[in-house]
Parts: structure tokens; C-alpha cells; sequence
């Protein structure tokens, strides 16, 4: 039975279908006809693989034509000076390439010098060959959340290479020899001679190349002998040697020692309390030597050039490449700043041996933006308080809130109420402690009045205010956080960190410039050592204000030379400005342009900590900006301010007196011409730019704009 099952199961029945074909068990699928494949997809696979070809030749070719490049390992290239000119092609100084360098042996290194640089520039040093894909990941995403740079993407081999027998040049072929003679140093050398000839040959800033001339630059004693917190000073310099330097920059130089020994706690060098005990460390650094450029009257213009330069192609650059470094100063308008400057009083010397105190000009052309002249400082240190010092501005801030109520809808000749006024507990003040009564927005900024400043920032909103500020060209505007200067206080000059001259210069010429900004140029053009232009700087510009407003505010700013706190400052030709002067005068400012020119004036002590003895921004500061102006506009022509079309002029001599006054003496803060024993407006408390802003005491019932205790008292 089960062999006649099996024998049954195997025959299928047989079907006959409509067409009386015959078949086995269901419905048979229609079979598909026989048709060859064409050869498309083979032709595309021999198409890539033939372009892989090409591709491949091409790269094997370059890597091949790099190679045959390659410098001997043995030789170096010699080095060459950079010469700097001014706008007329007259050379201004030459940066010599003589390099200070002693070089030591690894073994008279401390390891803590060396684990420094190992953790902050390659932390697979050991473990590479030349080049480490590994750690150039690492370092974007380390650096990614540092929002900065914390680790370095190229191997201290890497560097090796490009600064001892490559250029600066950002291009392919020297990225590709880059990394070929990393990989040929790595074969000829051991590790520990490729750190010994690394630690010797990078610059430090100074004119020192290596570690043991960083060593006796900075700290006055063999590179054996330095200690952990200098060790990460000098670690974290080579990054950028004249930012970080600590003659130049304390602060930053600070900030990058702590990153530094930040990496060695990351990478087990040593532990976090000892970090921590290094971060406050006295670093006994020897007293700034005399700056190279000494002897020039552009010697902190020079700086800046060097450290424009060496930011952005390396220190090797500009010390080693021979670039030819063309610039926008005009000498004859660089000394008449030297000039002007000296008009500084002598009030002490500090523990420096630094006259104070301090000031600083920068002039621009408020249509192309070049910087025609800079003075950072008396001319005996290497601080450029043109552009690094953050000083507070005083009234010289009242031009952005009066600013911005013009854009509201506001003229110059509207009328504002000096009086009594309270801010959830903050009344700001007058100078002579009085009030005038109703006057013009013209007279109020001409006399500069605090009280109608503060209630025009109430009005406009502070938001709008700085937003314009900072829209000018004003950037170190706290926005976020606490303390920041969203308060009423700003609107006299209370911030949060203060503003550096080269700023306020650069705000004040977008209003000359008819509300069109013009970032600020210092080089026009760079030429490398075979000829070839390697930068061209054009004028970049943008409107940031309507011509009319900008106008009105010029014609408010008038007013202030002709019959305001700026008398001082008349040059016989048209001319606006603004007086500033901080609470027990420690900053004093004068900021003001013609036509063509514009020029900020600043004045104060170093530490801010002692006063100017009564002295405003209408004295010493306008009286600088006189000498100066009149110097550098000695050629050129008298002209008005141009009027935008469609609007008359305004006539800046006629400002309106007060209609009324709650004081018989309110009149003492309308002296044109001598103020050099007063100061017309009071903010609640003074801070310097150094300390910690608390501006957040009171709320505006309007704004809820908070009035800041620490605020400035301002002329």
C-alpha cells in the first residue's frame, strides 16, 4: 500500500486547458523570452575604473612631483628680514631675522616642559609616525568644545618640518611636502631628537627662538630651573606668540597657561590640584625688555602690524619669510600724534617705571577705513592701549542713545524735561547737582546733561541701543549673561568692559561716513619674498544707519565743539565730537571728525585706581585732538559736511538755552572753553574697566531695563 501511495503521489494529474494544451498540476507561468543583457553597467564599471585611473596618475604624479621637491632634510632655509611701509611706499622698519637661539640639549629640558608641549600640541607623539589622522579628529572635536584651540591638528613633527625647512604658504603642495618630510624626519630621527630639535627651533615671541632664550626673555634664568606654571606659559605660547606673550597681554597669556595645564591633567602629566596650584602661581617674569622698535614714532602701529601678520600666517612669517608689508599710515599724520600725545601730564610713575598716566589716538579715514595713525602709549612699553585697552567711555557713549532716538522718530530740536528722576530706586544725577529745566535733545547732548540721556534710553529701549552700538563697530558690548550692559546705566557710559579706542574711532566715522561702516584697515597689501602678492585688502563697507540720521547726529555733535563741553577742540573748520570723562576722571575721551578725518582721544591711568585730578575729556584729551587735527589737516581743504538729499542744513550754533531751571547755577556747565576744573554729568558709583559690573539694582518701570550701581560718572 505505502509503495502505491508513493507511486501515486509521484504522478501529477494532467490538466487540459482551454486551448486544449496539456499540463501538469496548476496554471504554468508564462516563461520569459530569451534576451541577452546589453553591456551597459559594464561599460559604467570600465568608465570608473578607467577615471580612477586618471585620478590615481594625477595624485601619484603630484605626491611623486612633491617628493622630488622635498629639501634635504639637513638643510635650512636661511631667513630674511620684513621690511614695513606706509602709504606713500617709504619704508618704516625693518623686522630683522636675527634669531635669538641657544640650544640645549633634551636632557637639560624639565619634563615638565616637555610633557607640556607633548600635551598641547600632539598627544600621540610617541606613537605616530609623522602624521596622526587620529589626532587631527581628536583636535577639531577638543577644540569644538573649547569653542577655541585647545589641541593642536598638525604633530610636533609636522611643525618641525614647516618651520624649519618650509614656508608659511596655506597651500596643497606644501601641506603634501608638510607631510612627506614629517615622515622622512620620522625615518632618519628618533623621537627624542625630533623633541630636542622642535623645543630649539620654534619662536616664542620676543626674538626668542627656543627654549632657552624664551626662557632668559621671560623669566630670567635657564630652562632647567623654570617651574611648572612657567613651563605651561611658555608651552602655550607658540600658538601665537605676540597675543599670548605675557609683556603684551597678561590676561590672554593667563588664559592659555590654564588651557595648557588643562591638557596635562587630561592626559595624566600631573593632577588637578597641582594644576590648580600652578594656575595661581607667581610666574616672576623679568621686567618687558626695550621693544625693537623703540626708536620709531610708529613703534606701537609696527606692533600691530606684527601681530596682524603673525596671527595670520605664523610668527615665522614676518620674521623668517622676508614679506614686504605694505600699510595705510601716513607718517606725517603719525607724527603729528607722537606729537599731540606729549601733551600728556605727568602725574607718578608707577612700578614699571611707566609715567602716568596713560593714553591713546587712532585716527581713520572714515571712507576707506584706513588707520592713518596710532598711538598705543608713551612710546617707552609694548601695550597698545589703541587697541587693547578697554576703558570705559564716559559721556563719549551718549552719541549712540541719541542715535537711536533719532531713528525713533525723534529731531534734534524736540524737547526733553531735565528733572528729578527715579528708576525703581537709581536717580541719576547732574553734575552741578541741578536740573535745567526743559530743553533740546541738541542742548542736552551739547552740555552733556545725564538725566535726559537716561530718560532717552528709558524710551527707546537699551536693547536698541546697543544693538545700534554694536552695529557701529563698538565690540565688547555684553549682550547675555550676568553682568552684561543691558541697562540704563550704559546709556552713560557704565559697561560692562569698557571700550577700546580703535572702536570708538571706528563707530564715529560710520556716523561721518553718513551711517556707511567701514571695517578698519591696517594693510593694504603683502608681498612675499619671490614677489608674489599673497594679501590685497579692499575697502569692505555697509550701511548700518540712514544718511539722515547720521546727519542729524554730525549736526548735534557740532554743537557740541561750538557751544558745548568740547570747546577745547575747535579747529577753525567744520567739526563734531563728544566729550567723556568717568567718575573721579579716571578715563577722560575726546572722539570727534571732520569730513575726511576722524580721531578718538583717550586718557587715564593704567590700573585705574588713581585720578586725573579733576581733568575731563573738554580739557587735556580735546586739547590733543586739536594739536593733532590741526597737524594732520594743515593740506587739505575746508569742507562742510555733506547734507543728505532731501534735507536742509542744520545750523550747529544754535542751541537753544533752557526754558526753565530748578537752580540758579545751572547755568555752570554751559563753559565753552575752560573745563578743566569740572565735569557736567554724575552716574551712581564709578568701576574701572577691570572690575566686576553689578548693574542690575533697579528696574525701569518702562523697560525693565536694569540701572546699574556701578555705572560712570560722564562729561
Amino acid at each position: 500500500m505505502s509503495s502505491m501511495r508513493s507511486g501515486r503521489s509521484a504522478r501529477r494529474p494532467i490538466r487540459v486547458g482551454h486551448n486544449g494544451s496539456m499540463g501538469t498540476g496548476g496554471p504554468r507561468r508564462p516563461q520569459r523570452p530569451d534576451i541577452k543583457k546589453p553591456g551597459g553597467r559594464r561599460s559604467i564599471w570600465l568608465i570608473i575604473v578607467f577615471v580612477l585611473l586618471i585620478l590615481g596618475g594625477l595624485v601619484f604624479g603630484y605626491v611623486g612631483a612633491a617628493m622630488s621637491s622635498l629639501p634635504d632634510v639637513a638643510n635650512v632655509q636661511p631667513a630674511a628680514s620684513s621690511e614695513i611701509y606706509d602709504a606713500d611706499g617709504n619704508l618704516i622698519t625693518t623686522v630683522h631675522s636675527a634669531e635669538n637661539r641657544i640650544p640645549v640639549p633634551l636632557s637639560q629640558i624639565p619634563k615638565n616642559l616637555q610633557n607640556a608641549f607633548i600635551a598641547t600640541e600632539d598627544s600621540r607623539f610617541y606613537s605616530h609616525h609623522g602624521i596622526d589622522p587620529i589626532g587631527v579628529l581628536r583636535a577639531i572635536a577638543a577644540n569644538i568644545m573649547h569653542e577655541g584651540i585647545a589641541e593642536g591638528g598638525s604633530t610636533i613633527t609636522q611643525q618641525l618640518a614647516r618651520n624649519a625647512f618650509l614656508t608659511q604658504d596655506q597651500t596643497l603642495k606644501r601641506k603634501i611636502m608638510e607631510a612627506l618630510l614629517a615622515i622622512e624626519i620620522e625615518r632618519h630621527y628618533t623621537k627624542q631628537e625630533i623633541l630636542d630639535m622642535y623645543l630649539n627651533q620654534i619662536y616664542f615671541g620676543q626674538g626668542a627662538y627656543g627654549v632657552q632664550a624664551a626662557a632668559h626673555v621671560y623669566f630670567g634664568k635657564d630652562v632647567k630651573d623654570l617651574d611648572l606654571q612657567q613651563c605651561a606659559m611658555l608651552a602655550g605660547l607658540p600658538q601665537s606668540p605676540n597675543y599670548y606673550s605675557p609683556f603684551n597681554n597678561l590676561a590672554a597669556g593667563k588664559k592659555r597657561q590654564a588651557e595648557v595645564l588643562g591638557q596635562m591633567v587630561k592626559y595624566g602629566y600631573i593632577s588637578q590640584g597641582t594644576a590648580d596650584e600652578a594656575k595661581n602661581a607667581d610666574l616672576g617674569l623679568v621686567s618687558k625688555p626695550e621693544s625693537v622698535h623703540s626708536d620709531n614714532n610708529a613703534s606701537y602701529f609696527v606692533d600691530y602690524i606684527i601681530a596682524q601678520v603673525s596671527k595670520k600666517y605664523g610668527d615665522d612669517a614676518i620674521y623668517k619669510d622676508g614679506m614686504k608689508i605694505y600699510t595705510t599710515l601716513n607718517m606725517k599724520d603719525q607724527d603729528a600724534a607722537v606729537k599731540a600725545m606729549q601733551n600728556l601730564p605727568n602725574m607718578y610713575t608707577d612700578k614699571k617705571g611707566l609715567e602716568q598716566p596713560q593714553g591713546a589716538l587712532v585716527a581713520i579715514n572714515p571712507h576707506n577705513g584706513y588707520i592713518v595713525a596710532m598711538v598705543g602709549g608713551r612710546g617707552n612699553d609694548s601695550f597698545n592701549r589703541a587697541v587693547l585697552a578697554e576703558r570705559q567711555p564716559g559721556s563719549a557713549f551718549k552719541p549712540f542713545v541719541y542715535l537711536a532716538a533719532l531713528e525713533d522718530g525723534m529731531t534734534p530740536d524736540d524737547t526733553i524735561d531735565d528733572k528729578p528722576v527715579d528708576f525703581n530706586g537709581w536717580k541719576p544725577q547732574n553734575y552741578e547737582r541741578n536740573y535745567s529745566g526743559t530743553v533740546t535733545l541738541r542742548y542736552a547732548l551739547a552740555h552733556s546733561i545725564n538725566v535726559p540721556a537716561v530718560e532717552l534710553a528709558d524710551k527707546v529701549g537699551m536693547n536698541k541701543i546697543l544693538d545700534l552700538a554694536k552695529s557701529l563697530g563698538i565690540s565688547t558690548l555684553v549682550t547675555e549673561g550676568t553682568p552684561n550692559d543691558d541697562n540704563l546705566a550704559a546709556a552713560i557710559g557704565g559697561l560692562t568692559h569698557g571700550v577700546t579706542p580703535l572702536d570708538m574711532a571706528v563707530a564715529y566715522a560710520a556716523i561721518d561716513n553718513g551711517g556707511v561702516k567701514v571695517n578698519p584697515i591696517a594693510i593694504t597689501k603683502i608681498v612675499d619674498r619671490n614677489g608674489q602678492v599673497i594679501e590685497e585688502n579692499t575697502t569692505e563697507e555697509k550701511r548700518v544707519v540712514d544718511a539722515k540720521y547720521a546727519y542729524m547726529l554730525t549736526s548735534m555733535l557740532e554743537s557740541v565743539i561750538t557751544n558745548g563741553t568740547g570747546g577745547n577742540a575747535a579747529i577753525g573748520r567744520p567739526a563734531a565730537g563728544k566729550t567723556g570723562t568717568t567718575d573721579d576722571s579716571k578715563d577722560a575721551w575726546f572722539v570727534g571728525y571732520t569730513p575726511n578725518l576722524v580721531c578718538a582721544v583717550w586718557m587715564g591711568d593704567d590700573y585705574g585706581t588713581h585720578t586725573l585730578d579733576g581733568l575731563t575729556g573738554g580739557t587735556v584729551p580735546a586739547q590733543i585732538w586739536h594739536d593733532f587735527m590741526s597737524a594732520a589737516l594743515a593740506d587739505t581743504p575746508v569742507a562742510n559736511f555733506t547734507v543728505p538729499d532731501g534735507m536742509q542744513s542744520y545750523e550747529p550754533s544754535n542751541v537753544q538755552a533752557p526754558s526753565s531751571s530748578s537752580s540758579d547755577d545751572s547755568s555752570k556747565d554751559t563753559d565753552k572753553k575752560d573745563k578743566s576744573k569740572k565735569q557736567d554729568a554724575v552716574a551712581p558709583q564709578e568701576k574701572s574697566s577691570d572690575d566686576t559690573a553689578s548693574s542690575d539694582q533697579g528696574q525701569s518701570s518702562k523697560r525693565h531695563s536694569r540701572s546699574g550701581s556701578s555705572s560712570k560718572n560722564n562729561e
